[in-house]
């Protein structure tokens, strides 16, 4: 036979022993995969509207949104390269409700490129997946080049050699792969043209269009229906190897005989560090199944990019590896900002 108080202390032990077991339920994978999301999600991409980057983000989002039925909304945040939008998401809290798409400048190149950055592109963030690799595209005005006399790479350099400070070279911004992948041609090609960085590529492309800027360094994908127009004329592409999209499009290194010359561009999406591990997976996974659509997949390769999908662990070995071979050509070019 138990005393009250014995019986009083009994119950009190189960009880507790019950809650106990109700917050370790709580806790488990399972329910928090069912808890998140329980709101919308913002992806932030750190950039004007109209720019590769923001395409990108604006395709996944609805794939997203279908996937985990909640919605996933894209906000621009321009600046700074890059640097302001990042860094919003580096501070924001850790509960998978502020995604990054980030790119080869946010997280390879600016780290080298500027003195001091606002967040540390490794520490600061847990990878989640790539989402396309795109080549960037020589690009300018048509009816510009055709005054010009500018039919070919081999021209341009003639004729930047000829009128020396005389060009001006449009970028989305101090940092990007658009404006590195100018200053390496400069570099490697012994030119000089004026930076003018902008707030993303299209408010570059705009002035493009208009003719007040002579030559840009764009993302294929941004500046792909104004090339299949005809309003601009691609010279040639920045990657390694043509490109699939524009075929009869030499490379640099082919143009004008720049052996090694190679500036591609990516983009992926990242969360702030800490984010717990079964959000980083589900999206991923659901970001991978949609890039490989035929809809997606074909859409990305028509534009010039080329769909990933990959997981955090390969994501985040790119990321290493691009900061580390972009500080070796931001040394070589002897670019810099402030």
């Amino acid at each position: 036979m138990f005393t009250p108080l014995q019986k009083q202390t009994r119950r009190h032990l189960a009880l507790g022993f019950i809650a106990a077991l109700g917050l370790l339920s709580a806790l488990s994978p399972a329910h928090a995969q069912t808890a998140w999301p329980s709101k919308p999600v913002k992806i932030v991409v750190p950039f004007a509207p109209g720019g590769t980057t923001d395409i990108l983000a604006r395709a996944v989002a609805p794939e997203l949104s279908k996937a985990f039925g909640q919605t996933f909304f894209v906000e621009n945040k321009a600046g700074a390269g890059g640097n302001l939008g990042a860094d919003v998401v580096a501070k924001s809290p850790a509960d998978g409700y502020t995604l990054l798409m980030g790119t080869v400048g946010t997280h390879g190149i600016n780290k080298a490129l500027y003195d001091k950055m606002p967040f540390d592109p490794v520490k600061d963030f847990a990878p989640i997946t790539l989402v396309a690799a795109v080549p960037n595209v020589m690009i300018m005005n048509t009816e510009k080049a055709r005054s010009m006399g500018i039919n070919n790479v081999m021209d341009f350099i003639k004729y930047a050699k000829a009128h020396p400070a005389q060009l001006n070279m449009a970028s989305s911004g101090n940092g990007t792969s658009i404006h590195l992948a100018g200053e390496l041609f400069k570099s490697m090609s012994g030119t000089f043209m004026l930076h003018f960085p902008y707030r993303g590529s299209s408010p570059a492309l705009l002035d493009m269009l208009a003719g007040n800027m002579d030559v840009m360094f764009d993302n294929l994908p941004s500046s792909m229906q104004h090339i299949k127009s005809g309003k601009l004329k691609a010279l040639a592409v920045t990657s390694s190897q043509r490109s699939a999209a524009l075929p009869d499009v030499p490379t640099i290194e082919e143009a004008a005989k720049l052996k090694g010359f190679e500036a591609s561009s990516w983009f992926g999406l990242l969360a702030p560090a800490g984010t717990p591990n079964d959000v980083v997976l589900r999206i991923q996974q659901e970001t991978a199944k949609a890039l490989n659509t035929p809809a997606i997949k074909e859409k990305m390769l028509a534009q010039g990019a080329i769909p990933s999908g990959n997981t955090p662990q390969e994501f985040a070995k790119l990321i290493d590896s691009e900061i580390r071979k972009w500080a070796q050509v931001v040394k070589a070019s002897g670019a810099k900002v402030d």
